[in-house]
């Protein structure tokens, strides 16, 4: 019987292969990512091979892409995302890019005109 594509799935016991066995129990990146982090592939391959996970997460990543979107790809809780995507920016197949916070103050007014427009749609 062929072996199907992607996470082995059960109706009734849901995902067979349970997320803490994908980054092998561990729970901590190696590198400091935020769900807002950008990262992308390097080109360059890991010299050891990892699971299928860190090979559909290094699929995604070929432009820049924040961690929370690879995560919802995979369907993985964003922390064993995390120790997946530090696994690939420790061997060199991706780089990662902490997200860019403006200095700069928002605009109340506009702040206002959003809550107003979203109460006049409540």
């Amino acid at each position: 019987m062929p072996r199907p594509e992607g996470p082995w799935l059960d109706d009734a016991a849901g995902r067979l292969v349970r997320p803490y066995t994908v980054s092998a129990g561990r729970t901590r990146p190696s590198t400091a990512l935020d769900l807002l982090s950008l990262v992308r592939a390097t080109g360059r391959l890991p010299a050891s091979p990892l699971g299928p996970e860190h090979a559909t997460a290094l699929g995604l990543c070929g432009g820049p892409t924040s961690v929370a979107e690879v995560a919802a790809h995979l369907r993985l809780p964003a922390v064993i995302t995390k120790v997946l995507l530090s696994d690939l920016v420790d061997c060199g197949a991706l780089t990662a890019r902490a997200p860019r916070h403006h200095a700069h103050r928002t605009d109340r007014s506009l702040l206002e005109a959003v809550l107003d427009g979203l109460r006049r749609r409540l």
